[in-house]
């Protein structure tokens, strides 16, 4: 069984029932179910099947499942924030430019894991449930964190080798863009500049 922390907790007078969003870090893999009770963020279950499991009881059922075996990682493109996604939620992209490899105190870190699935995937699953971009960002953004921790490596040292090559990324001018490529995280921060670049890079 795997175990997923309890991201959210909603009620649905309408229907009185639990409906809860969670997720596993290390393995990204997505959840929403519908449980018998009420539980709070931070919460852990086990999901065996279509049961949502709290302390080996059956508490739940589970309404939609998403893994990062559902999607492809595509590094053929420039992306001018280094990662994103495309609208389907089927592709995530990271630049072609970025590291695949980054060297942080003696060990090596994918960045096709720690940003494409550990970071992207599980934004685009939270925008895609209507979640507002910061919070899906931030819950994407603890995600990471984890996985990356979870190598042997703090999370400062490796955010100052991310940081250093997003600075290189960002100044480069796109070559060319996905047509298919998600701008909510454009939007929302209203980088007019990046928005006029990538539609103009957009491969026909």
């Amino acid at each position: 069984m795997m175990q997923f922390e309890v991201i959210e907790h909603r009620d649905d007078a309408r229907k009185n029932e639990h409906i809860i969003y969670c997720i596993n870090y290390l393995d990204p893999s997505f959840a929403i179910a519908s449980i018998d009770r009420k539980l709070e963020k931070g919460d852990l279950v086990s999901l065996d099947g279509n049961n949502v499991m709290l302390n080996n009881v059956v508490i739940g059922k589970i309404i939609n499942r998403k893994s990062a075996s559902d999607v492809k990682v595509s590094t053929d493109y420039d992306i001018k924030y280094t990662g994103g996604y495309s609208l389907d939620g089927k592709t995530i992209y990271l630049d072609e430019h970025f590291p695949r490899i980054l060297h942080v105190e003696g060990k090596e870190v994918d960045t096709v894991k720690s940003i494409g699935l550990h970071h992207e995937l599980p934004e685009k699953w939270f925008s895609d449930e209507k979640y507002e971009y910061p919070y899906a960002h931030e819950i994407a953004t603890g995600i990471e964190k984890q996985y990356v921790e979870s190598l042997g490596v703090t999370w400062k040292g490796y955010c100052d080798e991310v940081d250093k090559n997003l600075r290189k990324v960002y100044n480069r001018e796109l070559g060319k863009s996905p047509s298919n490529l998600d701008l909510a995280p454009y939007l929302y921060c209203r980088d007019k500049e990046a928005l006029k670049e990538i539609r103009k890079s957009e491969e026909l």
